[in-house]
């Protein structure tokens, strides 16, 4: 019972922590000029990436590499074929082909840099600066464009907060700070409770990573994306998933190794890896044949993370 408790917990202060710090974030970010593509790409990517990157952390720091490395690679398997495929079966969700052209091949060399980094026995503090530094440069490269193609309408934004109350600059304040307190005290009771049940129930922590920790890590992603495709925010949306990927890589993954190495399991570089793999590979496939995600196409991307799911599950009874 204390297990489950700890997990009902974890789950609750990630999905309202994250929540209320994309709020803050995303409020913020629009009182300085910034469009909704780059909202969705950086800041709500970043926002929603927060509790994978804390629970990560806190997995490397107890000991359990599994949990750390299996976050990452089951966030992004389950943010492809589990959110964006739900989010187009609700709405069919339209790509946005210059913004794609750019960002894709962004989230394609991440995933090919995960690949190559996993298949070394542990994740080096070198490899976490080389994530880190790439993450840096498409961020500022991406901003510097945004921002020169429609300067005159940031100008007019950055001009308007003036005119706004202080007291919504402070409440913007309190919910980023909140929800940040939120984040980390919530991926500390899911490690615990994930690790409890690894420990309980003889299931490898790698297995418990990429499921129940993956999927609950990735919860904000699920609200702020079902929720900008359903309001036909298109753009929001599937910047969302492309933008969470990269930072869940680049960010999270660069960020964890460079504070604290970790090794990676053998199953995760031998088999979830490539899962991954072809996953961003049926997104990018997906995107760019008419450029929009379909109703099918979601349900493809569903029946393909039941599978793997079922693969997982049937390993671990085995």
């Amino acid at each position: 019972m204390d297990i489950v408790l700890l997990l009902i917990f974890g789950l609750a202060g990630l999905v309202i922590g994250g929540d209320l710090l994309v709020r803050g974030a995303v409020d913020l970010a629009r009182r300085i000029g910034l469009s909704p593509l780059v909202i969705g790409l950086t800041l709500v990517g970043f926002g929603t990436s927060t509790p994978e990157l804390v629970t990560s952390l806190q997995a490397a720091f107890a000991g359990s590499p599994g949990i750390a490395v299996g976050n990452v690679v089951g966030s992004n398997i389950a943010n492809i074929l589990l959110i964006l495929g739900l989010a187009a079966v609700l709405a069919p969700v339209v790509v946005e082909r210059n913004a794609f052209r750019r960002d894709g091949a962004v989230l394609a060399l991440s995933a090919l840099m995960c690949l190559v980094a996993v298949q070394y026995d542990s994740l080096s503090p070198t490899v976490g600066m080389v994530f880190i530094t790439a993450l840096i440069a498409y961020v500022a490269v991406t901003i510097i464009r945004e921002r020169r193609s429609v300067a005159a309408e940031a100008s007019i934004a950055i001009a308007q907060p003036k005119g706004l109350a202080e007291g919504s600059v402070w409440k913007d304040l309190v919910f980023v700070v909140g929800g940040l307190g939120l984040t980390i005290l919530g991926a500390r009771f899911l490690v615990t409770g994930a690790i409890s049940i690894a420990s309980s129930f003889g299931v490898s922590e790698a297995v418990i990573g990429l499921t129940i920790v993956a999927v609950g890590t990735s919860l904000p992603e699920l609200v702020t994306t079902i929720a900008a495709a359903r309001q036909g925010q298109s753009d929001i949306a599937f910047g969302n998933i492309v933008g969470s990927n990269i930072f869940n890589v680049l960010f999270i993954m660069g960020a964890t190794a460079l504070i604290k190495p970790i090794e990676v399991p053998a199953s995760i570089a031998s088999f979830d890896i490539w899962i991954m793999i072809g996953a961003t590979a049926l997104l990018l496939l997906f995107a760019v044949t008419r450029w929009r995600i379909s109703r099918i196409e979601g349900a493809l991307l569903l029946l393909a993370y039941v599978a793997y799911t079922a693969w997982l599950g049937l390993g671990a009874a085995s």
